[in-house]
């Protein structure tokens, strides 16, 4: 028996597989929610703090350990930058929040000549960047925003598209389970949220779109294109050629990338892309096949 013979018969009990990923990615968040107050980390971006940029090779590796003992109520977090291609070390990102910039500048100072003397921060090695925490609080409300925003729009575009209440909420709810994944994955790694990665689950609701959009357009647009099965299969090569090459893409992007930014972006697209090929032909074209044979009267649906 192919595929295509034994894909009808069981794909209510495929359906089942991304939503036990979903609750246990909900399951996930929620208990980070419990323990920190917030759904997942957040860099100084979105909740206010310093960011200082030193420009050295000298190695410190346990420099987030001494900072963090010296500051024990604030938060930091140490993070090398190398060059291209290599593993040399070219500088150094710390990120700390309600800590005062000469106090922290005093203790790299002090901690960096341990390892070599006569090292000093001066304005061509160091310098500073500060959020403040109302300003930082008020990026995330507005990116948070735009999300809901861009879910309400896209909710609307797709129900006049398609005139189906079933099929368009099942577009928007795969779009909403491609942002909950990574989230879910980065809260795992321990991973922060900056502006950069809300755009990156801006950009999630695109790919997501794209791809259930294909799928849901063969279903029930392409009626005279062969049968329901087959019209399916033919989408999903479509889809998944999409969503292949772009993730085949996007991680030679995230290896051969020094900038933390970049990187954010690249993995957080990667993992939804990866969780969007599970729901999209598990789930979504589970209910598109339910959806088609309902309508059409099929008493096996």
């Amino acid at each position: 028996m192919n595929l295509r013979e034994w894909y009808p018969k069981h794909y209510k009990w495929l359906m089942i597989i991304p939503v036990v990923i979903l609750i246990a990615c909900l399951g996930i968040i929620a208990n980070h929610y419990i323990q920190t107050g917030d759904f997942i980390d957040r860099d100084v971006t979105l909740k206010g703090g310093l960011t200082i940029t030193i420009s050295t090779d000298i190695k410190v590796p346990d420099l987030e350990d001494y900072l963090s003992l010296k500051f024990t109520s604030s938060d930091i977090l140490v993070r090398t930058l190398s060059e291209f291609g290599t593993d040399q070390q070219t500088g150094i990102i710390i990120e700390a929040s309600d800590v005062k910039e000469e106090a922290i500048k005093a203790a790299i100072q002090e901690r960096m000549q341990k390892e070599s003397a006569g090292f000093l921060l001066t304005k061509d090695n160091y310098s500073a960047e500060m959020v403040g925490s109302a300003l930082g609080e008020s990026f995330y409300r507005q990116m948070l925003v735009a999300i809901l925003l861009a879910f309400a729009f896209m909710a609307v575009v797709v129900l006049i598209t398609f005139r189906s209440l079933i099929p368009s909420f099942t577009i928007v709810f795969c779009a909403f389970c491609d942002m909950v994944f990574p989230i879910a994955i980065m809260n795992l790694l321990g991973m922060r949220l900056s502006t950069a990665g809300i755009a990156a689950l801006l950009m999630l609701i695109g790919y997501s779109v794209d791809t259930d959009i294909v799928i849901t357009t063969k279903a029930l647009r392409r009626q005279d294109e062969g049968n329901l099965i087959d019209r399916m299969f033919d989408g999903m090569k479509t889809g998944l050629t999409m969503s292949l090459t772009t993730i085949v893409a996007l991680t030679a992007g995230y290896f051969f990338s020094q900038s933390f930014i970049i990187k954010e972006i690249f993995l957080i697209i990667i993992l939804g892309l990866l969780y969007d090929i599970v729901v999209t032909y598990l789930f979504n074209t589970g209910v598109l096949v339910w959806w088609v044979r309902r309508k059409a009267g099929d008493g096996n649906a």
